[in-house]
């Protein structure tokens, strides 16, 4: 027997159905299908030019095997634990950006002349296209006539060759990212975290006569832990994925692979090495990486979050 009110129900699920249909065809069309072929492109070899030939897990045998030679045991691919190792240099600067742009949004939520000009300037850099600061940067850092080794010889200081020296091109990248994000996406969510706190607890706060760092340490951190989660999840994911306009624009992966991050190693076998197996072997092992980053961080990190 019919239950009275289904055709409605019915006309209710097409209709969101209907609504939904334009993400769900674009996810299935442009995410979940190249993720599915890609899986499947990590068990062929493929050049581009001829037909893919499936070689089953020979390129994760390759990329994450290791053989022994005269007692020493060698990674098959010691060049993807050193690029593994760049990404996660280039990542150390995601707590300092946190707390960076924490301590700008802070100073931008006070009542200041011109906050909504400073705000403007200071998300500027982010907005802007990413390819032109990268050249601003390279001028910047340019070890003969850039500005930033100018400003050292005035102390007496001989600037090094920033990007051009192995030990110094990873730390500049990493000082150029910081430039760009430090007023960026994180300034303008820690705002949004900041103004939803109620102004009643920083009043009865004052009333029991707590200092500033009081109202900072038992008030706004907690409360700003679920910005603060979000922002960490996704600057890690982006962590990951990163680094491969800095490099290509910038250095080239240079020198000596100094500023190879995985992204970009992914790209130099697709695209140069014409090895479209072999990167996206290298695409599944990332995904698999960042899955389980990001599962321990919800798994534990989701226990310090505190709401309002």
């Amino acid at each position: 027997m019919r239950k009275k009110g289904t055709p409605v129900k019915w006309r209710e699920n097409l209709t969101a159905l209907a609504f939904l249909s334009p993400n769900l065809i674009g996810f299935l069309i442009f995410t979940l299908l190249p993720v599915l072929a890609g899986f499947l492109l990590s068990l062929c070899h493929w050049d581009l030019f001829h037909p893919p030939r499936f070689v089953g897990l020979r390129n994760f045998v390759d990329l994450l095997g290791w053989y022994t030679d005269e007692g020493k045991v060698h990674a098959n691919d010691p060049r993807f634990w050193k690029y593994l190792g760049n990404t996660f240099f280039l990542m150390m600067g995601i707590p300092i950006n946190m707390a960076a742009s924490l301590l700008l949004a802070m100073v931008l939520n006070q009542k200041l002349v011109g906050r909504t000009f400073f705000r403007t300037i200071f998300f500027l850099p982010t907005i802007c296209m990413g390819v032109g600061v990268m050249l601003l940067w390279m001028w910047i850092l340019n070890p003969e006539f850039g500005l930033l080794n100018y400003l050292l010889s005035l102390v007496n200081i001989q600037g090094p060759a920033w990007l051009k020296s192995y030990a110094w091109a990873k730390p500049s990248l990493m000082m150029m990212q910081l430039w760009v994000a430090m007023g960026g996406t994180s300034m303008i969510l820690y705002l949004a975290g900041l103004q939803g706190i109620p102004p009643e607890l920083y009043e009865a706060a004052d009333v029991d006569g707590a200092s500033g760092w009081d109202r900072f340490r038992h008030i706004t951190l907690p409360l700003l832990t679920p910005t603060t989660f979000f922002i960490f999840i996704t600057s890690v994911i982006g962590g990951f994925q990163g680094g491969f306009d800095a490099a290509y624009i910038m250095t080239r992966g240079g020198p000596d692979g100094a500023t190879t991050t995985i992204s970009y190693y992914i790209f130099s076998h697709a695209f140069e090495g014409f090895n479209m197996g072999y990167a996206a072997a290298i695409a599944v092992v990332l995904f698999g990486l960042v899955l389980v980053v990001t599962l321990i961080n919800w798994r534990y990190g989701g226990k310090r979050v505190h709401y309002v």
